[in-house]
């Protein structure tokens, strides 16, 4: 059974510098505030790992969290560029980071192999691309039965995943709901942990008056066995949402890009909204 922790606990017990660390969510469910934690308690020398680095990304990586990001696509979503992540791949600041770039449809693949405990994932991808010439990690391998040539790219195996969620129940199960995009397939990955922050720990899933999916609703439960710490963190997807709890604050992320532009007003804003003890608040 997963341990019941507060954020800052779960994130010390388990987030070591070096770690190759994944904080997935699609579109909804990223964890913010878990990053935002991490970012506080001054993690240094992390491979970020998601398929779609954005705003939580973009701060750790401007609070010089990273050295190295694997991902498939980077950026502040319906608004442009990450300016942090630019900043750190073209003039070094904070510090350097190293790229390993994928097609979503690789690193897909990588999570489902990694989740199945392969060593990699082969694909019909990278075809017209040049993406390969920069991405020594993109292999070809020939199909023994077929002999078809295909990529294949390395499994997806973090040392600690991190996913928010809408519920876990009293037993350390995980129930989560909406675009349901890789998280459970990256927990499934995960070499030593998987911490989830959630809106809510409930009785019973099935009780009387507790929220559940729309009848449209994908879910996935991840059961308590995979799951190692969770911590009861509501609003911890903003400025991202949960469905069926909150919703996305368009406002933020287009002041993000202003914020993130300009490295005094960054660290200005992280100082006062992340990086200092007050603003942990769980």
């Amino acid at each position: 059974m997963p341990a019941f922790l507060p954020l800052r606990d779960a994130v010390a017990a388990h987030v070591r510098d070096g770690d190759v660390v994944a904080l997935e969510g699609f579109t909804h469910l990223i964890p913010h505030a878990a990053g935002h934690e991490i970012a506080r308690q001054g993690r240094r020398d992390l491979t970020l790992v998601r398929m779609t680095p954005d705003l939580v990304y973009d701060q750790l990586i401007g609070a010089g969290c990273a050295r190295r990001l694997v991902f498939s696509w980077g950026g502040n979503p319906g608004v442009g560029s990450l300016h942090r992540l630019r900043d750190a791949v073209e003039h070094g600041w904070p510090r350097p980071l190293e790229l390993e770039e994928h097609s979503h449809a690789a690193m897909a693949a990588a999570w489902a192999a990694g989740a199945s405990g392969l060593p990699f994932a082969v694909l019909r991808g990278y075809a017209g691309t040049d993406l390969p010439t920069h991405n020594p990690t993109v292999r070809r391998v020939t199909c023994p039965f077929t002999g078809e040539s295909l990529a294949a790219v390395p499994a997806l195996r973090p040392d600690v995943t991190v996913i928010h969620a809408q519920q876990a129940d009293r037993a350390g199960n995980v129930r989560l709901w909406g675009i349901v995009g890789v998280q459970k397939e990256a927990v499934l990955a995960a070499r030593r942990a998987a911490l989830v922050t959630v809106e809510e720990v409930v009785d019973d899933f099935d009780a009387p008056g507790v929220r559940g999916p729309g009848a449209r609703d994908a879910v996935a439960i991840l059961p308590s066995f995979v799951v190692h710490a969770i911590s009861e963190v509501p609003g911890g997807a903003h400025p991202s949402y949960a469905a069926g709890y909150t919703t996305r604050d368009n406002a933020f992320y287009a002041a993000w890009d202003a914020i993130a532009r300009d490295r005094e007003r960054f660290r200005t804003w992280m100082d006062a909204h992340v990086l200092r003890p007050e603003a942990a608040g769980v």
